[in-house]
């Protein structure tokens, strides 16, 4: 992940989609959105156990 990205929107991004998700009338709409904020979800995991990492170096 981009060390410059913002967690905040990948966060209101991943909200965004599944929102959208629920939302969509159509199944194929609805599984677009879900890829989306999987791809969010996988993001912000990686950008969490950066973090963990730096923190356990620091200490």
């Amino acid at each position: 992940m981009n060390g410059e990205m913002d967690v905040n929107y990948l966060l209101h991004r991943q909200q965004v989609a599944l929102i959208r998700a629920q939302m969509s009338r159509s199944v194929k709409g609805r599984e677009a959105y879900e890829g989306l904020a999987r791809g969010y979800t996988d993001q912000i995991d990686a950008y969490r156990r950066e973090n963990e990492r730096l923190v356990d170096l620091a200490h």
